[in-house]
C-alpha cells in the first residue's frame, strides 16, 4: 500500500472513532504499509489532528465509566497497556469521574450483585463483593465504605 492510500485509509479509520496512535501505528503495520510512510502517516495525522492524546483519553475515560461502569483502577490499567500513563491520566480522571458520582455508581452496582444475599451479609458475601469491586478496578477505601454504608441500609434501602 502506498502512502496516499495508507493515508486515506488511516484517516477514515480515526474519523470513525477516538483512536489511540499506538493502535492506529498497529493498523498501518497489518496493512504492510512502509515505516517511512507509517512515520509520515502519523506526523500528519496528529498534525490535523486526527490523533490528540488528551481527546482520546478523556473520551476513553468517559467511556469506560459511563458505559462499562469500571473503576478508575482498571481505566488507568488499560491506558496504561495503550502506552498512557503519568500526569495527563491522572488529571483526566480527575477531571471526568467526579468524587460522589463514583461512589454511587460502585454503590448500584454493589447492589445488583447482593441481590439475592441474606443481610446482614456473611463473611463470604463480603468478600465476593469486595472481589467483584476490584474486578471493576474500584479502589479498597471506596469499596470498604460502600459495603458499610449498605450492610446496615434496611431492605427496603435495597
Amino acid at each position: 500500500m502506498d502512502y496516499q492510500q495508507a493515508l486515506n485509509r488511516a484517516a477514515a479509520y480515526c474519523s470513525r472513532a477516538e483512536r489511540a496512535p499506538r493502535d492506529v501505528e498497529q493498523k498501518l503495520h497489518d496493512w504492510e504499509v512502509d515505516e517511512a510512510d507509517i512515520e509520515r502517516v502519523m506526523e500528519y495525522l496528529r498534525r490535523e489532528r486526527f490523533l490528540d492524546d488528551e481527546r482520546f483519553v478523556h473520551a476513553f475515560i468517559n467511556d469506560k465509566y459511563t458505559y462499562e461502569r469500571w473503576g478508575r483502577i482498571k481505566i488507568t490499567y488499560a491506558l496504561r497497556q495503550k502506552g498512557y500513563s503519568g500526569s495527563i491520566v491522572s488529571n483526566m480522571l480527575d477531571d471526568v469521574i467526579e468524587p460522589e458520582h463514583y461512589a454511587e455508581t460502585l454503590t448500584e452496582l454493589m447492589r445488583g450483585k447482593m441481590r439475592g444475599m441474606h443481610r446482614p451479609l456473611s463473611p463470604a458475601d463480603r468478600m465476593k463483593l469486595c472481589r467483584f469491586a476490584a474486578q471493576r478496578g474500584f479502589e479498597g477505601d471506596v469499596t470498604s465504605s460502600v459495603l458499610r454504608r449498605l450492610n446496615v441500609a434496611d431492605d427496603d434501602d435495597l
